[in-house]
């Protein structure tokens, strides 16, 4: 019935009803509303208040992993800030303490970059001499101004989208406890003997002048010159091949001054191959003879614009490392004289090229891996097996690139350089090119700069995942840091499971650690050095010196690495040895992946986080990461390291991936494109429980999009939500707990309501226990809309706006009310924090300050009751065809509302009708009157498919309407008192006008 009946011709009765009253406002208006609730968490001091309401409890520790503190917030990072507020406060009202603190990365070259163009570039400004200890630690000190900057502002960013946390005291990186404790941790692997200087390719950023990990590397589409190229058989114990040429393929034509060996497979089939027919003017001449894959030779010489050729000889693949070939170069500068061996490698394939590989053991990693390996027997054929430096940190060819010195691989743009087409030149001028093109293709680019990057031999710190770690002195065998962290991986809880196989393949795959950076933000590689000679050193071990370094890192910060006097200072004693200080930094990601040492281990600096003690160390408490699915290959896959190697486990126990928010038609948002959405502007607009909304109803495992219409449905979903809550409070206006009605002596509407109420609770209380926040939403929308307004609520609005104060069924209607109300405020409140709190406030005004100071309700389950609700089932499938036959009769004006009639029903199964026989149909289906018949329905009864047997007519209501409740019955005026209304109503307002209401 409607909440506001039409005044009658007789009498006003509507001052008589129980209408809702709430100042729980329809329009939420949460951009004005959010902030006073936020300003009250902060007076009230909520997140003290749970950290000493959970003292005592087990622990679930979201560790925060450290957004980037440059810029502001977008819809990427306050998704991933919402669901780890939604892990920490579901987690805290499932019973544990969960304390959250908040962390930023603040070192690393985007900072770094974003001061050189602000204070230097735009100024027109030299950038420092950071060989100048003056103008090193000044120009840190700028970067860590940049830092704190926008640190202080993504924190009002964050904290405005209601996540509770220690926003007083938050973790940052660049911290002097933090910076001490990653120099230390680095110290640990020095110690352990897994930290070393070796001259390896790593990928270079030239733009940046930096080395850089994978995880710093995206794949993004690139055009890259190719060619196949002669290298000429120069073995005697092959004079047959005397003539020949083994040919390979090339996407790097820059890499071939580096070339020293060709790498092929024994289990490929090879042949010699003749060119009987070509184009006068062709590169492939008439008489080659060209050593191939067999799988891959007609592809070759179509490349080629060989017309015609022949197979002369099988070779098999097993006999190839006989061939000694001569570089194509050879004798350019007076250069690349030397021999070029064939050796085995793994990675040789007949998918694609010819079958063998142009191996430059100072540009690719398996080039390295299949040099060195074959380093001794090198040495042993008089083959020098000294890896080149052929391209320097700006690109440009070395001298030991004869006749390209100076030429550019990418210019300081990241622009193509003339290095592909110089190569190119010299080979076609010497006669060892056969054919050439272009290929498009997936080709790693440096996150930052978004420009390539390049593979190249230099000397860099590495943490080596394949040796034996020393403890106490001691290596064990086969304890490495590559084992260790396989075997954390198979022992951590990955959600969605998925994650397990995706890190564990990374893990299995990965190089050594490249952890060092030519630059001059970040926590410094704090050792000391001896150099060997060979592009190696031997790291000083001296605890007392390592202490020194520690402490004043912990009191000064890392700048006082980089002070004048600081070698001496720090060596003490010791500075007349040769030792040298490294003045590398630290990859960033060792940074990050070291929080867990100075923000769970550091009780000193995060007194809400000590005494944790994990599962996997013999206690009961939890710590979780959390971040987008980038992040295996980043903060999860560093932070696996660190631990590992420092600590033999991993620092989580559960790691949560989310995938990346797209557009709304599944594009990737592009400030270009126009199609980003601001978080900003939608809570300006509509509020943040409409972001937390969104983010817990998505499938955060997968991509999730957002655009207008998606957060136009967001909004009329809340709608919807807010306005069954509203409802209740509304009614709960009038609800005393000392009329309150035990569950046995409810009705059985209440009863099954209750029952309905503990299958949810069972639902949600896995839903959150699992992560699983589209379930929670999904559910309360579901109960919520369709159980509670369309027919609990929709039934029980007469009873509870007309029945007298004394009505046993309209009290224990509140008291059900009462109990719904108080668990859905609270299973909201993770979600919907805002609108929760605004509920509760108005619903417990006298109980806890706030909503996420409570636990989710427990025991519910003794309201379960099956039999009940199978029972029901029954109840509501008749009920269903009773509205949909007077849905009919009211688009046919034969009604208008539904109290104006009477259907008939007509129940063909016996067993269904003794169910109906102890309810009250008008009742349920909010009729004034009905019947129910036993048999077949006449012709023309209204039918519904899915409910056989039941049928319904529907009648016109018999009687006088009802001026107080609107039901048309023959009893309205039996009390003379009140003709003009029910016995029912006449009650009520005799009760009414004892407690002094007059009309």
């Amino acid at each position: 019935m409607s909440d506001k009946p039409q005044k009658s011709d007789a009498k006003d009765y509507s001052k008589t009803l129980f209408l809702p009253q709430t100042e729980f406002p329809m329009r939420a208006g949460l951009p004005q509303r959010e902030p006073e609730i936020l300003k009250r968490w902060y007076e009230i001091g909520l997140y003290e208040k749970l950290r000493e309401a959970a003292k005592g409890r087990e622990k679930f520790v979201l560790h925060d992993g450290p957004p980037y503190a440059n810029g502001n917030i977008h819809i990427g990072t306050s998704l991933n800030k919402i669901l780890k507020d939604l892990v920490t406060k579901s987690q805290q009202m499932l019973g544990f303490d969960s304390n959250y603190v908040p962390g930023w990365d603040c070192h690393g070259l985007p900072i770094e970059w974003k001061v050189e163009e602000e204070n230097y570039r735009k100024k027109g400004k030299q950038k420092p001499d950071f060989r100048d200890s003056a103008a090193m630690v000044a120009f840190r000190r700028e970067c860590r101004a940049y830092a704190t900057h926008w640190l202080n502002i993504q924190r009002e960013e964050f904290k405005r989208l209601g996540v509770i946390g220690d926003w007083a005291h938050p973790y940052a990186t660049m911290t002097y406890p933090a910076e001490a404790q990653i120099a230390r941790e680095l110290m640990k692997f020095a110690a352990n003997g897994t930290l070393y200087r070796g001259s390896k390719p790593v990928m270079w950023s030239v733009v940046e002048k930096t080395a850089l990990a994978e995880a710093e590397v995206e794949y993004e589409d690139y055009t890259s010159d190719m060619v196949w190229v002669k290298f000429p058989v120069t073995s005697p114990a092959h004079g047959a091949l005397a003539s020949a040429s083994v040919v390979i393929w090339t996407t790097t034509p820059w890499t071939l001054p580096g070339n020293r060996a060709i790498s092929f497979s024994p289990k490929i089939a090879y042949g010699l191959y003749k060119v009987t027919d070509a184009p006068a003017d062709n590169w492939a001449k008439t008489g080659d003879m060209l050593i191939l894959a067999d799988a891959l030779a007609a592809d070759v010489f179509k490349q080629a614009r060989v017309t015609a050729f022949e197979k002369v000889r099988d070779i098999p693949g097993d006999t190839m490392d006989a061939i000694e070939c001569a570089h194509p170069l050879k004798g350019l500068g007076g250069g690349y004289g030397f021999t070029v061996p064939l050796l085995p490698g793994d990675h040789v394939t007949d998918d694609t090229g010819t079958g063998f590989v142009h191996t430059a053991p100072s540009h690719g990693r398996e080039d390295f891996d299949v040099w060195m390996a074959n380093t001794r027997e090198l040495d042993a054929r008089d083959i020098n097996s000294a890896i080149p430096y052929t391209v320097d940190e700006n690109g440009a060819y070395t001298d030991h690139a004869p006749g390209f010195a100076g030429r550019r691989v990418i210019n300081d743009k990241g622009e193509k350089g003339d290095a592909n087409d110089a190569v190119i030149k010299a080979l076609a001028d010497a006669g060892m090119l056969l054919a050439r093109g272009r290929l498009k293709h997936q080709y790693p680019h440096s996150w930052r700069s978004k420009k390539p990057v390049i593979f190249r031999n230099t000397p860099q710190w590495f943490i080596a995942m394949d040796k034996d770690i020393a403890s106490d002195g001691k290596a064990k065998s086969g304890d490495t840091l590559r084992a260790r962290a396989l075997h954390a991986i198979s022992v951590t809880q990955w959600v969605p499971p998925s994650g397990q196989n995706r890190i564990n393949g990374m893990i299995e795959a990965r190089p050594d650690w490249v952890i060092s950076r030519q630059r001059a933000w970040g926590v410094p590689i704090a050792v000391f050095v001896r150099e060997k000679g060979d592009g190696s050193a031997e790291i000083l071990q001296d605890d007392a010196i390592n202490a020194r370094i520690g402490d004043a890192f912990e009191k000064e910060g890392a700048d006082a690495w980089y002070m004048e006097g600081a070698r001496e200072r720090f060596l003490g004693s010791r500075a007349n040895e040769d030792w040298q200080k490294v003045d590398d930094i630290l990859d960033v990601w060792f940074d990050s992946g070291s929080t867990h040492a100075f923000v769970l281990d550091d009780p000193a600096q995060f007194p809400g986080l000590a005494g944790i003690k994990r599962k996997v160390d013999g206690g009961k408490d939890t710590v979780m990461y959390l971040e987008g699915s980038d992040q295996h290959r980043g903060w999860f896959h560093s932070s696996l390291l660190e631990s590992c190697g420092t600590r033999g486990r991993a620092p989580y126990d559960i790691v949560l991936t989310h995938g990346f928010t797209q557009a709304e038609d599944g594009r990737k948002m592009s400030k270009s494109l126009g199609n980003t959405i601001e978080p900003q502007a939608v809570i300006k607009e509509s509020g943040a429980d409409i972001l937390r909304l969104w983010v817990a109803s998505c499938d955060y495992t997968d991509d999730q999009r957002i655009g207008p219409e998606i957060l136009k449905n967001t909004v009329e979903t809340y709608r919807k939500l807010r306005n069954t809550v509203r409802w209740m409070l509304g009614t709960l206006h009038h609800y005393k707990a000392a009329d309150a009605v035990a569950p046995a002596e409810m009705p059985e509407l209440e009863r099954l309501m209750l029952h309905e109420l503990s299958v949810r609770a069972d639902t949600i209380r896995k839903a959150y226990e699992a992560f699983d926040y589209k379930t929670v939403v999904a559910t309360l929308s579901a109960f919520l809309n369709s159980e509670l307004s369309a027919f609990y609520f929709d039934i029980r609005k007469d009873t509870l706006y007309c029945d007298p104060p004394s009505s046993l069924t309209r009290k224990a209607a509140l008291t059900t009310i009462n109990l719904l109300c108080d668990a859905i405020l609270k299973w909201l409140a993770p979600v919907l924090s805002f609108t929760a709190e605004e509920g509760w406030r108005m619903y417990r005004p006298d109980a806890e300050p706030s909503v996420h100071l409570t636990l989710f309700p427990v025991g519910l389950e003794k309201f379960r009751d099956d039999k009940l609700a199978a029972k029901w089932e029954t109840i509501r499938n008749v009920r269903r065809v009773v509205t949909g036959a007077l849905e009919l009769a009211r688009a046919a004006k034969t009604i208008g509302s539904s109290l104006e009639a009477s259907p008939i029903i007509y129940v063909a199964d016996r067993a269904m009708l003794g169910t109906l026989f102890d309810v009250d149909l008008a009742e349920v289906c909010i009729t004034s009157s009905y019947e129910v018949h036993e048999g077949e329905a006449p012709t023309g009864a209204f039918k519904l498919d899915g409910v056989p047997g039941v049928a319904v007519v529907v009648e016109k209501a018999v009687g006088t309407k009802c001026a107080r409740c609107w039901k048309i019955l023959p009893t309205v005026g039996e009390d003379p008192d009140y003709p003009d209304v029910t016995p029912r109503d006449a009650k009520a307002l005799r009760e009414w006008k004892a407690l002094g209401v007059g009309l």
